[in-house]
């Protein structure tokens, strides 16, 4: 996500313009693609918004004069774009540099709300702020609540997800809520299993909690970045105060946006930069009109073709699955599979069974397939902690590979994936 280093992958490539696996193929010495969990290629289209925006709207958006206006007209389009996807309004969004600065803003208010709160009411004036999280979310949540949790600036509780269906458990987070429980930050759906989250049902147990709550205010975010682009994704239904969005995760340029349910207003924001008035005031810094462009291209891609995206993803990783259960029979384990719990219809976490078989080697080894072995905060050497968070056992979770299918993959691309995957597996058990 954005600047926030999701994933480590192995053979890097280039993200190239188009959005076929086929050209991604072709430009990079025949290597196929499968980590678009990681990020994506920017589609044709969002390219050429970016060129426009950078030829045309090259004023400052603050300005008055003719070039400034065509640059405020862009970003006004684009926040139009970007808050359709997500069920706001214009008003709702505010842009960011990406999903780490949208995380963290959210934190940052959550403490200062706090801070405000107990001036005028004094039953939780002798407490920390309290945070409730999830042990699986992304790094620029985890550490965030980490780092305030060890400079003493707020009491975090990080819920573990269940080992039977891998989601974080509703009455778990009801359980965990306290007096001064400030913020509830639940990621939609977790970038290494795939695994959707309840987060409409946490928001609607919370609101009702919040309504019996004399003073302080529980604030509900979700970090949306995996989702978008893949399910539907309504910030209004959902129930959340604030969403994450990252737009190098459906195709879009790495800038990003935060949803926030009317802010300023309905729903506390705080600054964490000061300067001119820009975003109004919230997030303070000359716009970056092209990047502004090209998100809202995105996301008025996203909201036009979301059904025909969704269903090729899904199409195309049931056959994926299909053919690794056939290629590899009692070998192969599938991370991404628990009863009860939806599943992002592009995500495969799977390991192939073997001591000689670490997910890092499996990938050095294979001659075409560009994909990952989790996130960045692991190095390889050890198993993925989301994975045992899940009651993957170590010696499986140690094998993992996370295949990310894209809008362009092909059934040709799996076939090939697979046959790579095979060749690669029978190398190195006749080595070991």
């Amino acid at each position: 996500m954005d600047e926030r280093g999701d994933d480590v992958t192995l053979r890097k490539g280039h993200a190239f313009s188009g959005h076929t696996s086929q050209d991604l193929s072709e430009k990079n010495l025949d290597r196929i693609y499968m980590d678009y969990n990681a990020t994506t290629p920017l589609e044709p289209e969002v390219i050429q918004s970016i060129s426009e925006a950078l030829q045309e709207a090259w004023g400052n958006p603050s300005s008055s004069y003719i070039a400034g206006a065509k640059a405020k007209a862009v970003i006004n389009q684009s926040r139009e774009k970007v808050a359709r996807m997500v069920g706001g309004t214009a008003e709702d969004i505010i842009f960011t540099s990406g999903g780490t600065e949208a995380n963290n803003m959210v934190l940052h208010t959550a403490i200062e709300h706090f801070r405000r709160s107990c001036r005028e009411h004094h039953g939780v004036q002798n407490a920390l702020p309290h945070i409730v999280t999830s042990d699986v979310e992304h790094d620029s949540v985890k550490l965030a609540a980490e780092h305030l949790q060890k400079e003493g600036k707020a009491d975090v509780t990080f819920v573990p997800v269940s080992k039977r269906t891998a989601q974080v458990e509703v009455e778990d987070i009801v359980a965990s809520v306290r007096p001064n429980t400030c913020l509830i930050s639940i990621m939609l759906a977790n970038n290494e299993t795939g695994v959707i989250m309840p987060v409409r049902e946490i928001c609607r147990r919370i609101t009702v909690v919040n309504k019996q709550r004399k003073c302080l205010t529980i604030l509900l975010h979700t970090d949306a970045a995996q989702a978008l682009g893949k399910i539907p994704v309504d910030a209004r239904e959902l129930g959340v105060d604030y969403l994450t969005i990252v737009g190098h995760k459906f195709y879009a340029p790495r800038i990003g946006a935060l949803y926030v349910n009317g802010p300023g207003m309905v729903t506390p924001l705080y600054p964490m930069l000061l300067g001119g008035g820009q975003e109004r005031r919230f997030r303070p810094g000359t716009e970056n009109t092209p990047m502004i462009a090209g998100l809202g291209k995105a996301a008025e891609l996203v909201t036009l073709n979301l059904s025909h995206y969704e269903n090729h993803m899904r199409g195309i990783k049931l056959y994926l699955e299909e053919r690794l259960q056939a290629a590899f029979k009692d070998k192969i384990r599938f991370n991404s599979r628990y009863p009860g719990s939806d599943i992002l219809p592009n995500t495969c976490n799977v390991s192939i069974l073997g001591p000689a078989l670490r997910g890092w080697r499996v990938l050095s080894t294979c001659k075409r397939l560009q994909a990952s072995i989790g996130a960045a905060c692991h190095d390889g050497n050890r198993p993925s902690d989301v994975l045992l968070s899940c009651g993957v056992p170590s010696e499986v979770a140690a094998n993992a590979l996370r295949l990310s299918v894209g809008r362009g993959t092909t059934e040709a691309d799996v076939d090939a994936v697979v046959e790579d995957l095979r060749q690669s597996v029978r190398l190195l058990e006749e080595m070991k």
